[in-house]
């Protein structure tokens, strides 16, 4: 007789799987599930390792739909993340000069948009704190940057030379750059980007990406991220995730999402095309394609059906219609699954006439093309998701009330009602995942569990459009199933079933005895298995 390696016994276990809910027992042999149940302690062996999880959850290991693994956060950025207005950004950077004098640039990260008045800020705003020093500032979703006087003269950036490879260049009325850099995310985090950034700016070079990139493993591990989506990278990017698997700091699978834009070069489909078809890692798969229609609603670059509620604009689409759907047609002839970043109403209804031209050009398809974010939803357009197969990716904590001010403010009353509509898509029989867009919001599920069962702050308070509160299984199973299902793992991962790979971990209480989702933000992993190892221990 073979005996595992691995057995958890005293175990409330949550499998996830409809046809066994419960376990009391998990054994594991060669990275697989081989037993479930009290019979796992007849299988103990002289070498088997016995977990006893004291009567407390185990389930299986959390699935990031959506997670900026590459680059998440900078540790060597200032955090802006609690500064509400200008002085509390200039009191911040001015500390991190005193406490980093010798700083060539000034990096920042996690300024919301209101703490600006206006929304709108200028260099000229930071030069008197900066001391001289280029400053190079984050918004709290990546999406915009943040330059002062010098950042602007470091990357040459005037009234005569306004277009640099990372953004679109905001100018004023006279035809000067302001300081600020829109489409970020689109065009920074793209390959043309990230080289231009690799050679000025000091936290983007290979070393300290690779930096970002361990420290951020090692957080999902200890959140019990088994799985993990890292939504855009360049071909060139794998490698970093291929260093960290030989250094031993890449424990859950990554999935690599290729990133393809409008300013792609010529060829860049047909290369990214053969590097997935010809790629092969035990740990490392590469694909979908990441694509973006829209920006987001904070700056109103988001794609809307009308004007913003407080701005005379409707955003914009990064492809027109008929080329977004000619793209989604050749992906699907090429077997590509897409990934689609989406927020405004306009945008996400862009991007399903996109998929349904698809699905007029090659009938029904198994394609699992995803919708990312689906923040601002028109009821029409709830129903297509499960007619069309496709999955809303989306993001539990970026409905929390204390970081959607400007969000809500810039669509108004009349839209909220399908803003983050999670239950209304999974009632009407949409295939959900579920993410934490790290490091625009926390990467511990927790977090997201807690924001899905309330859509309150961190402090209780302020809930908002109850009517899309779910309850705690169907919230697990967007990190788990649901996630798998996305992603084409349903029969590897998501559930605790005999055959599918060990991905497991063990919470530090039985969620079962919640009695407040409050309690879901003092709950923390114990134990992260994954691949049949203990990857992480408490």
């Amino acid at each position: 007789m073979i005996h595992p390696e691995l057995v958890i016994v005293n175990a409330a276990g949550l499998t996830m799987d409809p046809f066994q809910t419960r376990t009391t027992g998990v054994a594991i042999a060669q990275g697989r599930i081989v037993a479930l149940g009290e019979q796992v302690g007849e299988l103990i062996g002289p070498s088997t390792t016995v977990i006893d999880a004291g009567g407390k959850t185990v389930m299986p290991g959390f699935i990031d739909a959506h997670n900026h693994i590459r680059l998440g956060a900078n540790p060597a950025a200032v955090s802006l993340f609690d500064a509400n207005s200008l002085d509390d950004i200039k009191a911040a950077i001015s500390q991190h000069l005193i406490d980093h004098p010798g700083v060539e640039w000034i990096e920042g990260e996690g300024w919301h948009y209101g703490s600006v008045v206006g929304g709108t800020p200028t260099a000229a705003m930071l030069d008197d704190v900066c001391s001289g020093k280029p400053a190079w500032i984050f918004s709290y979703d990546v999406h915009t940057v943040w330059l002062n006087s010098e950042g602007l003269r470091r990357w040459g950036l005037d009234a005569q030379h306004t277009e640099v490879p990372f953004g679109r260049v905001e100018l004023d009325l006279q035809g000067h750059p302001t300081g600020w850099i829109h489409d970020f995310a689109v065009r920074g985090i793209h390959p043309q980007g990230q080289r231009a950034l690799e050679a000025i700016l000091p936290g983007y070079g290979k070393d300290a990406q690779y930096a970002r990139v361990v420290e951020n493993l090692r957080d999902a591990n200890r959140f019990g991220l088994t799985t993990i989506v890292e939504p855009q990278n360049g071909i060139d990017d794998v490698q970093l995730f291929e260093r960290a698997f030989t250094d031993g700091e890449l424990h859950a699978q990554l999935i690599a999402a290729m990133i393809h834009t409008p300013e792609s070069l010529p060829g860049t489909l047909d290369e990214i095309a053969a590097f997935i078809a010809g790629y092969d890692h035990p740990r490392i798969t590469v694909g979908p394609i990441k694509l973006y229609i829209d920006d987001v609603i904070e700056p109103h670059t988001a794609a809307m059906l009308a004007p913003y509620a407080n701005f005379d604009g409707v955003g914009s689409t990064f492809w027109s219609p008929d080329a977004f759907a000619s793209l989604i047609v050749e992906l699907e002839e090429r077997g590509l699954q897409s990934f689609v970043h989406a927020t405004g109403d306009r945008g996400i209804r862009t991007a399903l006439d996109g998929f349904a031209a698809g699905r007029r050009a090659h009938g029904v398809r198994d394609t699992r093309h995803q919708i990312v974010h689906v923040e601002c939803l028109h009821h029409n357009d709830i129903a297509r998701f499960e007619e069309l197969g496709v999955v809303a990716c989306m993001q539990p904590r970026h409905c929390g009330p204390d970081i959607v001010h400007e969000w809500r403010a810039n669509v108004g009353e009349d839209r909220e009602r399908y803003a983050w509509a999670m239950k209304s898509l999974i009632d009407a029989g949409a295939p959900v995942a579920f993410s934490s867009d790290w490091n625009v919001a926390e990467m511990d599920p927790m977090v997201g569990l807690y924001s899905a069962l309330t859509r309150a702050d961190l402090d209780g308070a302020h809930a908002w459009n109850h009517a899309e509160v779910l309850d705690l299984d169907t919230a697990l199973a967007g990190y788990t199933m649901g996630s798998a299902w996305a992603n084409s793992l349903e029969d590897e991962t998501g559930s605790l079933t005999i055959g599918k790979r060990a991905d497991v971990v063990v919470l530090d209480r039985d969620l079962s005895s919640l009695r407040d989702p409050q309690e879901l933000l003092d709950t923390h992993v114990t134990i992260t298995i994954a691949n049949g190892l203990v990857t992480y221990s408490a």
